[in-house]
């Protein structure tokens, strides 16, 4: 955002009253795809949106900007509860569709968001992070991803694309684009403007009552309201349902060539890792690496951040796993910031529409947000608006995560995994394992992550 000063749309604030067809709260990706997909469904319906801060103020403004096909949760679990094996793989297969589906609106209506598809890296710095792969590899051939969509790296295959000293081999993901996150949401922002929908900032939704919204200065009659809030719906679905857990990022400064020369990250791939405490990146369209991470994991009480001031332990945490990737580049970094994700108690999004009230809603993305966005907006209108698809039908429609436990049992339970994860990583690097830490299993089963 700080690159687009200059660019950033500006909306007004909503005071009084009005009727609208379709109310969506929340101007992320979420609520500008539910936008964009109600009026191509009916362009003359009134479709208003209304964001609390700013256009992309949370986790659409802040992510890595991966593009990605991995879907908001655990597989296994949406097989078991919804469908079977065949469930979970449609919802798999919706999300590789999804990539492309993106790129390809984005090209339709001349959107520039840095977008370019050179799928993802996930690097093993350990033997023990390398057979997670392999297993993960499996797990995902399990769920209907293909041979030529998952590949096994060995080490000097994976440093031809990255060179990373350390790496033992990975995983190449065909399915992933890299994007600018900002220039996404002000793209959007902008077509939906010139469709017809009335976008408002500063425009907080206090309550949700049936058909009614109640804002600081106005009130909103509605017929159907789209809850697109993410990381921020614990006022609106309930502060147990959703919490807002926190990542951070730093971007260095523009890197000269000879040091994309020694890194050998020539290409437009995403990166990450197989630590339990991972790490995302990309290389920017400008040159420069964003990498992300976990800090202070969770703020007690669900607290939100505000506008992403982070600790100087978190960024020279990031900043130290940048190092230990390449070393002896001398990085320098320009920005830093925090921003939060939605996780359910089992880490598995949910799209929700209740015909009664006339209200659904779309959250818990868990960090995989700018797929699932599309993907959950595009399902909300279909659920709304009566319409059959092969998402309406996908495990994650009307699945719903048992609460999260009361503070501040909740606050110990999250920050106790994220240690668990921290201790597994420094144990298996510092003996060399070739087998992942009971500690990190039981971190993962306590969580609902294992597959």
């Amino acid at each position: 955002m700080a690159q687009l000063v200059g660019k950033k749309p500006s909306f007004p604030r909503f005071t009084g009253q009005d009727s609208v067809d379709v109310a969506i709260v929340g101007g992320g990706y979420t609520g500008l795809w539910a936008a964009y997909f109600a009026k191509k469904l009916e362009p003359s319906l009134s479709v208003a949106v209304f964001e609390a801060e700013q256009v992309g103020y949370g986790a659409s403004g802040r992510n890595g900007g991966w593009l990605s096909a991995m879907p908001p949760g655990n597989r296994a679990t949406f097989a078991r509860v919804g469908g079977g094996l065949g469930a979970s793989r449609a919802l798999q297969q919706e999300f590789v569709a999804g990539v492309d589906a993106v790129l390809d609106i984005l090209q339709a209506e001349g959107i520039d968001a840095d977008q370019h598809k050179g799928g993802a890296l996930v690097a093993a710095h350990t033997r023990a992070g390398l057979g997670r792969l392999v297993t993960r590899r499996d797990t995902d051939m399990k769920y209907g991803l293909t041979e030529d969509e998952i590949q096994l790296l060995d080490r000097d295959e994976f440093r031809s694309q990255v060179n990373i000293s350390t790496v033992h081999g990975g995983l190449f993901y065909k399915h992933c684009a890299r994007l600018h996150p900002a220039k996404l949401v002000y793209g959007l922002a902008d077509t939906l403007t010139s469709m017809g929908v009335r976008i408002y900032e500063g425009s907080r939704v206090d309550s949700v009552a049936g058909r009614t919204l109640t804002l600081a200065d106005g009130r909103v009659t509605a017929a159907r309201t789209f809850i697109c809030t993410e990381g921020y719906s614990g006022p609106l679905l309930g502060r147990r349902s959703v919490i807002p857990v926190n990542s951070s990022m730093i971007v260095t400064k523009p890197l000269p060539q000879e040091a994309w020369q020694q890194i050998g990250w020539n290409g437009p791939q995403c990166l990450n890792d197989s630590a339990h405490t991972f790490i995302y990146a990309q290389r920017t369209a400008d040159g420069r690496i964003a990498m992300g991470g976990r800090g202070v994991p969770y703020r007690f009480g669900s607290g939100t951040g505000g506008a992403g001031a982070t600790a100087r332990s978190t960024i020279d945490l990031i900043s130290h796993k940048l190092s230990s990737f390449f070393p002896g580049i001398p990085f320098e970094m320009e920005h830093a910031w925090s921003g939060v994700l939605g996780v359910t108690r089992d880490w598995n999004g949910g799209v929700h529409w209740d015909p009664i009230s006339g209200v659904g809603s779309s959250a818990g993305y868990a960090g995989h947000g700018v797929t699932s966005a599309y993907v959950g907006g595009r399902t909300l209108v279909e659920l709304a608006f009566e319409k059959e698809t092969e998402r309406t039908t996908l495990p994650w429609v009307g699945y719903r995560a048992r609460k999260w436990e009361p503070e501040p049992i909740r606050w110990l339970g999250v920050h106790a995994m994220y240690r668990l994860f921290g201790i597994a990583d420094q144990w298996e690097e510092r003996r060399g394992s070739s087998k992942t830490s009971l500690l990190a299993r039981f971190g993962s089963r306590l969580a609902g992550l294992h597959e």
